[in-house]
């Protein structure tokens, strides 16, 4: 039986005539029926008021993942048009914008701890979390796959505009993320037990409010018994969400494989991670990428080595064709960035780049 994967997506929420960005999340979730904030809530709040974020059930079936993640683009955007708003699959606001914090008063003590870091973090993600067997093995899997998530970056890069202008960084939402003192790539930690006492010196650091903010590229999930990998962006087309979460499982079955056989992670360098991380960001699907070795390599050559790492377990779970064909896609018309540049050449106007979004989000 294969692991099962969920994804969380955050989705901006904006004027479709104007492409500004509304700070309308509390009505949205109230019009959606939200209750709360449980997490298994399918529609909940996040930072800003200018989004809002959809949580898919568990699947094994990425069929029935892709079903739930167009599902819940659907549910949002019809909360959202109760509202006179849409949702755009968008990672930054391409418009200016002046974010406005959630009412919660954890959200609030952010701001009052980490001022503009906060008050400017209006950027949409996607997390994608895999079923794990123990903690000692998920940690295992944190260690083995870490030279790999750049790639998912840059596959995923959707934030090419930020504050009205263009960033030059296919993901500058990467750049605005890095800015928390506790985001990232992570070195080795070998052990549950050392990977626990680190987050938890980290916390005694009395830098973070509590673990909810140990924001890894990867980490265990503290709700679920899962790896959550939160590097990407959030996608612009739901089949991309569908190929990083198809990814995302079979990187992890890989690594799991890897340590169960007794095999040793690769000893990469945290500063070399860093590095291929921000030219992920910069770069996107455009020039080099930097692979796990840490040589720059054309991001096409990266990401069919990526495939060729996972592809025994994609082939056994049956998820070969599809993670192929949809690599292809993305190869061929592009990422978000890609496509909102696109957009932004012919018109002229970033209020033509996020309608383009609002119909590309619930297609």
């Amino acid at each position: 039986m294969p692991r099962s994967v969920g994804v969380e997506e955050e989705l901006l929420l904006v004027d479709p005539d104007s492409g500004r960005a509304l700070a309308l999340a509390a009505a949205v979730l109230r019009d959606a029926g939200d209750g709360g904030k449980p997490a298994d809530q399918p529609l909940t709040s996040e930072l800003t008021r200018q989004q809002v974020e959809t949580n898919t059930r568990p699947r094994t079936s990425l069929d029935d993942l892709a079903s739930e993640v167009r599902r819940w683009r659907r549910v949002a955007n019809e909360a959202a048009e109760g509202q006179g708003a849409r949702v755009a699959a968008l990672a930054s606001s391409p418009l200016a914008v002046e974010p406005s914090i959630s009412s919660s008063r954890r959200y609030q003590r952010m701001v009052d701890e980490f001022g503009v870091i906060a008050e400017e973090q209006l950027t949409c993600g996607c997390h994608v979390h895999v079923a794990i067997h123990s903690e000692s093995e998920g940690v295992a899997v944190l260690d083995r796959i870490r030279g790999w998530l750049p790639c998912l970056l840059a596959l995923s890069a959707n934030s090419p505009f930020w504050q009205g202008h263009d960033s030059g960084y296919a993901s500058f939402r990467s750049q605005v993320w890095g800015r928390w003192p506790s985001a990232g790539p992570t070195g080795l930690f070998g052990s549950a037990e050392t990977y626990h006492a680190t987050t938890g010196a980290m916390i005694k650091t009395r830098t973070l409010l509590d673990l909810g903010m140990v924001y890894f590229d990867a980490r265990l999930s503290r709700l679920h018994p899962t790896v959550e990998v939160r590097v990407a962006d959030v996608c612009l087309v739901a089949d991309d969400a569908v190929l990083m979460a198809g990814l995302v499982r079979a990187l992890v079955d890989t690594a799991a494989r890897s340590w169960q056989a007794g095999l040793p992670a690769d000893p990469v360098r945290t500063e070399l991670l860093r590095l291929a991380s921000w030219r992920a960001g910069r770069s996107g699907l455009d020039g080099d990428l930097v692979d796990p070795a840490g040589r720059p390599v054309p991001a096409a050559q990266v990401i069919g080595a990526l495939v060729d790492h996972v592809r025994p377990v994609l082939d056994e779970s049956g998820d070969l064709e599809v993670v192929e064909e949809l690599v292809t896609a993305v190869l061929r018309r592009g990422n978000g960035a890609i496509e909102q540049r696109r957009i932004y050449r012919t018109s002229g106007e970033l209020a033509d780049v996020v309608a383009h979004a609002v119909d590309r989000t619930t297609s």
